[in-house]
């Protein structure tokens, strides 16, 4: 009894929500483009980290080789820009991660996920903000900080901050009112602060070239001990010098330098979010991501090179290395146009946090796995108005009065964990038999407990469907030698399955290498043989996975090389996971029980896939529990028939 409990509480956990994929039915306005689409994906992407993260990298992890950290982030980067993009093409409501979660995996993993990016979202917002409020103060030289440290001091060490951020309040705020007054007039402020931030960054690149030294990409310790006015004998100041070159401090340093990296390239999820407010979704939306991806790629790749050939990587100013790159060459004025750019980076970065924010909340609560109030749309503007606000609210507190330093990381749990999420998905349903109950696509239908392939006249599948085994046994033949080549029941179970082993084994594997990698480089039989043995699990699961029948349905995009690419991106983003440091995950483990507490209290029994679960199963008592009407006879009348 207590086992058939456990099991029914299991089902409910991973229970799937049913898409219905009707794009006439929405209360959002379609009304973005696909330029609108690669705009909001390029300003949310290329944020601040282009005029400040090249510069820290170059001195003190890859020299000039930063433009290989930036081409080995993008392609990693590029792995979950796929996935998202099919499924945009695929799933196009809002939601993101979250929605591609609950039709996939299961209600707890969508809940997980979609709680994990409203703090992301949140966080992203406030530390933004701040960031935005800090670079105003700098070019008014720090008077606004003086003055409200003198007046309005706060003592809360790693708490609150110095401060209270008046300034960053009122800038949310701001947005705030303008993502609620309506999507087209925040999609047009976004493209005309992002185009701004280009024509700046263009100037950036172009001068760099114009004015940079090559040689300044092969420097010699001689040039060093020059520059420096240091003897050789100095090992203290030859550290910032590594040992020349182009990559100074060899392939180590190009791989920490990429990890960092990895993090610039984070925002293009927002154009996820916005399934239901695109004209044409399932074009604009694998198109926006793609596209902003090499859009961002190629702005990085060029900033940093320009920057590395205007300066020797080891003088370059990890704060603000644009502005002192141009003095360095003679070119001081041109600090003002950098900081024009750099204010405009942060105001689309801004913009780029707070606008999915509230769709993710709305489409929770709408859910219900959130409250349902927060689900409310303004008919006028036809945005979700009271979760726009009520984030907003939240972001601007976080914003006003507490230090975010601390809390910064935890965007990354939030955000790696959805890309990680996505690439599962799109690894399992590309072997499922059917499709997401898309119109005329082929769809199981139940017919008297047996399953039959059924196929629409307009079906958008590349193949007709083909009649799949009513009932088919396993058999461990079938991990290598499936019976069709297309997808069944049971070789999607079996995909599955191994998806979620081997989410596992790499979930092991990333914490052995992180862990115990000075005991792997020094060559400890006990952690060679683990990581071996990890290594080969995940071979066998791969070649079964890659065995399997794929499925052939017709999408506008679709990620190649599968299974490979969505599993490289898996192993990616649980690798860059493990790299965090215990108290964030300390902090991660306390909004993670908030978050448990409100899912099991509220959204468990306020799901409305249990509600429609539990009306269906109503129905059915009550239709079993009577007589069918066409079988009830007047006395003393024939039946029809006779």
């Amino acid at each position: 009894m207590a086992g058939k409990k456990m099991a029914q509480y299991g089902k409910q956990l991973l229970r799937r929500r049913a898409l219905d994929c009707s794009m006439e039915e929405t209360r959002f306005a379609r009304c973005l483009s696909t330029l609108d689409l690669v705009a909001l994906g390029v300003g949310s992407t290329l944020g601040a980290g282009v005029y400040v993260l090249a510069g820290e990298v170059a001195r003190e992890k890859a020299g000039p080789a930063i433009v290989l950290c930036f081409l080995i982030a993008a392609l990693s980067s590029v792995l979950a820009g796929l996935c998202y993009a099919e499924f945009g093409a695929r799933v196009p409501k809002t939601g993101s991660a979250y929605l591609y979660s609950y039709v996939t995996v299961g209600e707890i993993w969508a809940f997980i996920t979609g709680w994990n990016l409203i703090l992301s979202y949140v966080i992203g917002t406030a530390s933004v903000a701040r960031a935005w409020s800090s670079t105003f103060d700098n070019l008014v030289e720090q008077k606004i900080s003086i003055f409200f440290k003198a007046s309005v001091s706060i003592r809360v060490p790693g708490v609150l901050a110095e401060y209270p951020d008046i300034f960053a309040l009122i800038l949310v705020m701001l947005l705030t009112g303008l993502l609620s007054f309506g999507v087209s007039e925040s999609a047009l402020v976004n493209k005309i602060f992002t185009g701004v931030n280009l024509v700046v960054l263009g100037f950036v690149i172009i001068s760099g070239f114009v004015k940079g030294d090559t040689h300044n990409w092969s420097l010699t310790q001689e040039d060093f001990y020059n520059h420096t006015n240091t003897s050789s004998s100095s090992n203290a100041s030859t550290e910032s010098f590594g040992a020349g070159g182009f990559a100074p401090f060899g392939f180590t340093g190009i791989l920490s330098g990429a990890a960092t990296c990895f993090y610039a390239f984070v925002g293009f999820d927002c154009i996820a979010t916005t399934s239901e407010e695109a004209k044409n979704p399932q074009r604009s939306i694998p198109i926006g991501i793609v596209a902003s991806l090499l859009i961002c790629f190629f702005a990085y790749f060029g900033v940093s090179a320009a920057l590395t050939l205007m300066m020797p990587y080891y003088i370059l100013d990890t704060q603000s290395p644009l502005p002192e790159a141009f003095q360095y060459v003679g070119w001081g004025p041109a600090r003002y146009i950098v900081a024009v750019g750099s204010l405009c980076a942060l105001s689309t970065s801004l913009l780029g946090s707070m606008f999915p924010m509230p769709r993710v909340i709305y489409a929770m609560a709408e859910d219900g796995l959130l409250f349902r109030f927060l689900s409310r749309m303004n008919k006028k503007t036809r945005t979700p108005l009271l979760a726009t606000i009520v984030s907003g609210v939240i972001a601007a507190l976080m914003a006003f009065l507490f230090e975010l330093a601390a809390l910064v990381d935890l965007m990354s749990i939030g955000t790696l964990l959805a890309y990680s999420l996505v690439a599962v998905c799109v690894l399992i349903l590309r072997y499922q038999p059917g499709s997401l109950s898309s119109p005329g696509q082929c769809k199981m239908v139940d017919l008297s407990g047996e399953k039959t392939a059924m196929n629409d006249s307009d079906s958008g599948d590349e193949f007709a469907c083909e009649t799949v085994p009513l009932k088919e046994k396993f058999t461990m033949k079938l991990l290598f030698v499936p019976n069709c080549d297309f997808p069944t029941k049971t070789s999607g179970l079996i995909v599955y399955i191994t998806t979620a082993t081997i989410s596992l084994v790499f979930t092991v594997l990333c914490c052995v290498l992180s862990v115990k990698m000075p005991s792997l480089v020094a060559g400890e039989p006990l952690w060679v043989t683990v990581c071996a043995v990890l290594a080969a699990v995940s071979i066998v699961c791969i070649a079964i996975i890659w065995r399997q029948p794929e499925s052939r349905e017709s999408l506008t995009f679709k990620v190649p090389f599968l299974p490979l690419l969505p599993l490289f991106s898996i192993f990616v983003n649980v690798y860059l996971m493990m790299q965090l440091d215990a108290g964030t995950w300390v902090r991660f483990a306390v909004w993670m029980t908030i978050g448990f507490l409100i899912y099991f209290a509220y959204g468990i029994r306020n799901s409305s896939v249990a509600q429609s679960s539990a009306d269906k199963d109503k129905y059915e008592a009550a239709l079993g529990a009577k007589t069918p009407i066409y079988l009830k006879e007047e006395p003393g009348t024939e039946s029809s028939g006779a």
